[in-house]
């Protein structure tokens, strides 16, 4: 804890190279702008382990959600290379699903929940396979009772659900999630930070987490990256040794927790941000 604390760079991943889902290696990204193009990351390098939850925080503009698009095919970098699972990401993945913040517009309205998440899966397996992950996807956000309501009929946090396990149902994995938890209130965002933390025990799923919020990236994080400047660079990793289970109000009120916030803080802030 003394190392990550004092701001200094830390890592303590295995050196099974089958075990990374992500490898990037000095990767840019420049985007058109009408006064030419503009660079929006600049060397980053980075790896995401099998299992790990993998949190992303840093100040508005320095990149983090152009990041995500990367290691979800959307978008290309200019130089450097990104690989999942030792291929080279040249589009989409077929095991990598994003998840956005804009819940609303995510779902399709006129479809009822359960066919909101099976709606990626459709035609491409047969029917009963298809309730069956359905009905799976359902059970693990905690949604088996709202198969048959409408996304308009719920709140923003079961809406929210429903496109977790539409992912889900793809069995991605990886998850990469653009400040998903941003407009809820704070008690729906604690529960679904607990569901996440569940779901990745069950499923095995690694995640890529982006917020701004320094105290959900520790709650949540194995591992938290720090991203400051325009354009974008990597700053610290932090290893987030807290025990698990971890619970809202004890692992918040854990004097380790509270290091870990200010360390990622500061290094924040020397990365040129107050």
């Amino acid at each position: 804890m003394n190392l990550a604390a004092t701001g200094q760079q830390v890592s303590a991943r295995p050196e099974d190279s089958s075990e990374r889902v992500f490898v990037c290696r000095s990767v840019s990204v420049a985007l058109p702008h009408q006064l030419g193009d503009r660079k929006v990351l600049e060397d980053i390098s980075l790896e995401v382990w099998r299992g790990e939850f993998f949190t992303i925080v840093g100040p508005s503009g320095t990149g983090k959600t152009t990041l995500l698009r990367v290691l979800a095919g959307l978008t290309q970098s200019t130089s450097g290379s990104v690989q999942i699972q030792g291929r080279e990401i040249n589009g989409p993945p077929e095991d990598v699903v994003m998840i956005f913040q804009d819940y609303s517009h995510a779902l399709l309205q006129w479809r009822t929940v359960a066919r909101n998440v099976g709606f990626g899966i459709e035609g491409r397996v047969d029917a009963s396979e298809l309730k069956q992950r359905v009905s799976d996807a359902l059970a693990l956000v905690g949604l088996e009772k709202n198969a048959d309501d409408y996304p308009w009929q719920l709140s923003g946090g079961m809406q929210q659900r429903v496109q977790i396990a539409r992912a889900l149902a793809l069995r991605p994995a990886v998850l990469l999630m653009d400040e998903p938890f941003a407009a809820l209130d704070a008690m729906t965002k604690a529960t679904l930070q607990d569901e996440l933390h569940r779901v990745r025990e069950q499923t095995g799923s690694s995640f890529v987490f982006v917020t701004h919020d320094i105290e959900e990236a520790v709650y949540l994080g194995d591992r938290i990256a720090v991203i400051t400047g325009s354009p974008g660079r990597l700053g610290q990793t932090f290893d987030i040794d807290l025990p698990k289970p971890r619970d809202q109000i004890i692992t918040r009120q854990l004097p380790e927790f509270l290091q870990f916030r200010y360390a990622v803080h500061q290094a924040i802030r020397q990365g040129g941000h107050a």
